[in-house]
C-alpha cells in the first residue's frame, strides 16, 4: 500500500491541520476549498481515513428553522487523526520510492 496520499488528500489533509479542533464538516471543508461536497467526502473516506489520517465523529447540532422552531440536527465532524496531525508528505513519498525501487 502507498504510504504518500494524492495531491487532493494532502490539501484537504492540510486544511485540518491548520484547523485543529474546529468542528468541519464536508460542507464547511468544501465551501473553504471551493470542492464539491462529494469530492470532499471520497477524498475524506478513501484518502485519508482508510490511511488512519482523518475520523468523522458523529454529533448532534441545534439549528434553527426559517419559522423560528429549533431541533437537533446529525452531523459528523471531520477531524485529523493524531497519525494525521504527524503525517510527513515528503517522508511517505520517500518511502514510496524506496519500496518501488527495492520491488524491482
Amino acid at each position: 500500500m502507498k504510504n504518500a496520499v494524492s495531491e487532493n488528500s494532502l490539501v484537504v489533509l492540510n486544511y485540518l491541520k491548520e484547523h485543529k479542533g474546529d468542528n468541519l464538516t464536508s460542507v464547511t471543508i468544501a465551501e473553504a476549498l471551493d470542492k464539491p461536497v462529494k469530492t470532499i467526502d471520497g477524498i475524506v473516506t478513501a484518502g485519508l481515513a482508510r490511511k488512519g489520517l482523518a475520523e468523522r465523529i458523529p454529533a448532534q447540532i441545534l439549528v434553527k428553522a426559517e419559522d423560528g422552531s429549533e431541533r437537533y440536527k446529525d452531523v459528523k465532524f471531520i477531524r485529523a487523526t493524531e497519525a494525521g496531525l504527524a503525517y510527513d508528505h515528503k517522508a511517505a513519498v520517500a518511502a514510496d520510492i524506496e519500496a518501488a525501487t527495492k520491488a524491482e
